[in-house]
């Protein structure tokens, strides 16, 4: 079996530095050693001098404003790595994922995308997006993979970097929240395939903030965006008309 080629691992964050320099010490720990690129939203809380002197080795890309999801696509093109797993400032992937990983997508030359099992907070629920994965009706694509799957949580992403590069990667316009549907629409149309693998752990400790309107509507307006890809009008207006129905007032 064909090795993948080594895992880099890329960062969006903003204005989150003391859970950015955290999870930075546990990737660091990692036994792979995987390259890191952390890339900056436009912080004001002093992040990327931060990362900067706590790790040398972490590079550090300043686009100069708040790219949203797009910032992972920024931080795909600066890594030469074949395989790309992306992590929030939140985030971090488990001792010997990233290892399974590459064996899987060497295993499977058509996986573009892997899902993995995203376990939350310190008594590490299972993410509710990972466990409607698990029950996704569509036949594994490849051996040791779980279902195949037309979404995931983008902290507990692996893809192919060229693929991922080649669809346009996370799209701008849609900033943060529902951004990883466009993408697994645009990998699947050009035959890649996407699969839950459980066995590949990342872990994801989330702020505990305040309901955020304005996050509900974008991810909304997102869905609707994503309910016109490549799908039939009939199906897209009966989606377009449920979204609508749970718009926030």
């Amino acid at each position: 079996m064909a090795a993948a080629g080594p895992v880099g691992i890329v960062i969006a964050t903003r204005d989150r530095r003391a859970a950015l320099l955290d999870s930075l010490e546990r990737l660091r720990a990692l036994p792979d050693e995987p390259p890191i690129v952390v890339v900056d939203n436009g912080s004001r809380d002093g992040t990327a001098a931060a990362v900067r002197e706590a790790f040398g080795d972490v590079a550090v890309l300043e686009p100069g404003c708040n790219l949203g999801s797009a910032a992972r696509t920024v931080g795909a093109r600066a890594l030469a790595t074949p395989l790309i797993a992306f992590g929030d400032d939140d985030s971090w992937w488990a001792p010997g994922a990233l290892t399974i990983a590459q064996d899987l997508f060497a295993s499977s030359p058509r996986l573009g995308l892997l899902a993995a099992r995203v376990l939350v907070g310190d008594d590490e629920r299972l993410d509710p997006t990972c466990a409607t994965m698990a029950r996704s009706p569509l036949p594994s694509p490849g051996a040791g993979l779980g279902p195949a799957v037309l979404g995931f949580v983008a902290c507990g992403a692996i893809v192919r970097r060229d693929p991922f590069l080649a669809v346009g990667g996370f799209d701008e316009r849609y900033g943060i929240g529902g951004e990883e549907r466009r993408l697994a629409v645009e990998l699947a149309a050009a035959g890649w395939a996407l699969a839950y693998a459980p066995q590949v752990v990342a872990h994801h400790h989330p702020a505990a903030n305040a309901p955020r309107p304005e996050r509900v509507r974008r991810q909304l307006r997102n869905d609707l965006w994503s309910a016109w890809l490549r799908r039939p009008a009939g199906a897209a207006l009966r989606e377009s008309a449920d979204l609508v129905r749970r718009c926030p007032p």
